[in-house]
């Protein structure tokens, strides 16, 4: 098997310690950003849904605010944002390398489009669901969370699922930029040393992790589908 490899992929054998650190690199910006994300992602989504016009909690200035703020980071690209940050992110962190600098133009860059998935999501809730709920005194607190979010399932977790897919390319972006990862690897290993093998091992295993993403939010949300369509035969 080691022989195999050597022939094959020589390079990613020569340099397989950077390789793990780096493959390991980027599923850790994954999980820290990616929480953070849909924590804050889900929090404006809601924001947006309910002071909408029309909405549950209508405010006219946060609704725009936010519209404003996620329309402006969404329309640079993440590239370019990154730069744009680096002087925010060493105050706020103390670096703008590395993990611990990657993880908040990530966030950044990963919240406007979530929280705009959300509110898409959110919108879709039956407005009759949300009257009787009302009419039975539901407060806001329990529209949200019984109503919008309970309602909501299946495609919040599809919605996650892009979002995060998205997040693996966006981490590989970072590495252009010293932020380390597979993206960072495969462009100072890789290609600036004419390696193709550490490049084409790189595309590889992002690709793999993709695809574990779109199994696992595939399957959660065929399983959450299943279940609501049952609570409805029941009832």
């Amino acid at each position: 098997m080691v022989e195999w490899i050597k022939k094959v992929i020589p390079n990613v054998y020569i340099y397989r310690k950077d390789f793990i650190t780096n493959t390991l690199a980027t599923l850790e910006m994954f999980i820290i950003s990616g929480i953070i994300a849909f924590i804050i992602g889900l929090f404006v989504g809601i924001l947006l849904t309910i002071t909408k016009k029309g909405g549950i909690k209508q405010n006219r200035i946060i609704f725009h605010f936010l519209d404003i703020i996620i329309n402006i980071l969404r329309s640079i690209p993440f590239i370019i944002l990154i730069i744009f940050l680096i002087p925010i992110t060493r105050k706020l962190v103390g670096t703008a390398i590395g993990i611990t600098g990657a993880i908040f133009p990530l966030v950044v860059g990963t919240v406007p489009f979530f929280a705009r998935q959300v509110e898409t999501t959110l919108a879709n809730v039956s407005d009759g669901k949300l009257e009787a709920a009302r009419s039975m005194g539901c407060s806001t607190i329990g529209l949200i969370f019984r109503v919008y979010l309970k309602e909501a399932v299946p495609e919040l977790i599809r919605v996650t699922t892009i979002t995060a897919i998205s997040l693996i390319g966006l981490i590989a972006m970072a590495g252009a930029v010293g932020a380390g990862g597979l993206g960072d690897f495969a462009m100072s290993n890789g290609y600036a040393m004419h390696h193709t093998d550490i490049v084409n091992v790189c595309v590889i295993v992002l690709l793999i992790i993709v695809c574990i993403i779109q199994a696992i939010g595939s399957l959660l949300s065929k399983k959450t589908v299943n279940r609501e369509l049952f609570r409805k035969k029941v009832l």
